[in-house]
């Protein structure tokens, strides 16, 4: 227990985690800043109009898919500019996730319901950086000044040394995280009750949003043990982000314009972002050329489907073979 409580004061001490924080606070000030500036209450002849439009939209899509059925029925000819799918349940408003809502039709409103979302993942991302170059430096800058071997000789256990290090850091960056996550979203729920629209927010959405931050916090986790992995193998923080920006050049960038030159088949099941995306969103479709080649008359799908559960085995497998290959690396070597 003195070892976690020592190695936390040690990372709460680092001058690199209060800037990243500092950061942090300034780019949720901003954010919440210009959404407030940019937004009003909108009165009720704005609410009255953005209605109707919904209403008239949904009558849209209803029409479109009564013609869809009478055409498949044989009693309509469909024109250039009809949408005939294979199966008129596609465009079925009643089967869709989402209909239109008045929030949709609200110009210069800053509506909680369709922006809490965006602005959840914007907040992810800042912190999967956070955990990510935290995770690299915090042990990184220890491995190079000689830190870790003065620690053995107070704690002359390596694992222990190393798993109390990823243990502390991994908890706080949680407890960090949901923090900060909740606080993001109470500024802007607060905001959408008072300068602007807090929009339909039913069991569902708030649902579909927990989830989101749910993954995202197992997300900022994953990113901080990497860079914690990968920094202890360099012995070097600069490991880490060298490692990285290695692979988005010459794997992502590279490899990917490669692929589409080939004209490869599925890309993107090779790319480490679209399981990273996929884990995020709760799934995430992407297109085969290949799959609809000689079809011609339009009722080819040639779309492909990965899953949360895919994204999740491809992150932890990775994850847990460079944290594995750190404990092996740091129990063998000399650290001096």
């Amino acid at each position: 227990m003195n070892l976690v409580r020592a190695e936390l004061e040690r990372l709460t001490a680092r001058r690199f985690v209060q800037l990243m924080v500092v950061l942090l606070l300034v780019a949720f000030a901003v954010t919440a800043a210009t959404t407030l500036a940019g937004s009003h209450r909108p009165n009720e002849f704005e609410l009255r109009g953005a209605r109707e439009q919904a209403a008239a939209q949904i009558r849209e899509m209803e029409a479109a898919h009564d013609r869809c059925l009478r055409i498949k029925a044989g009693q309509e000819t469909p024109s250039e500019t009809d949408y005939i799918p294979a199966d008129c349940a596609e465009i079925d408003p009643r089967q869709m996730e989402r209909l239109p809502v008045a929030a949709d039709f609200l110009n210069g409103v800053f509506t909680f319901s369709v922006e809490a979302r965006p602005l959840l993942y914007f907040l992810i991302a800042f912190l999967v950086l956070f955990g990510f170059l935290v995770g690299a430096s915090y042990i990184g800058a220890d491995l190079n000044s000689g830190g870790v071997v003065n620690l053995l000789l107070w704690r002359p256990r390596r694992w222990a040394v190393l798993g109390a290090k990823l243990g502390t850091l991994l908890g706080a960056l949680l407890a960090f995280s949901a923090v900060a996550s909740a606080a993001y979203l109470a500024v802007f729920w607060l905001i959408g009750q008072t300068a602007g629209h807090p929009g339909y927010l039913d069991g569902a959405f708030w649902a579909s949003l927990g989830a989101v931050y749910g993954r995202g916090l197992v997300l900022v986790l994953l990113a901080g043990a990497v860079g914690f992995a990968i920094a202890t193998l360099g012995r070097h923080t600069a490991a880490a982000l060298g490692t990285v920006a290695a692979y988005l050049v010459v794997w992502e960038l590279g490899a990917r314009l490669v692929l589409h030159i080939l004209d490869a088949a599925r890309p993107d099941q090779w790319m480490l972002s679209s399981y990273l995306l996929a884990w995020l969103n709760g799934g995430i479709q992407f297109w085969d050329n290949h799959a609809c080649q000689g079809v011609y008359n339009g009722l080819c799908d040639g779309s492909y489907h990965l899953g949360w559960g895919s994204g999740l085995m491809v992150l932890l497998g990775l994850t847990v073979l460079l944290v594995g290959g750190a404990f092996t690396a740091f129990r063998r070597r000399d650290l001096i």
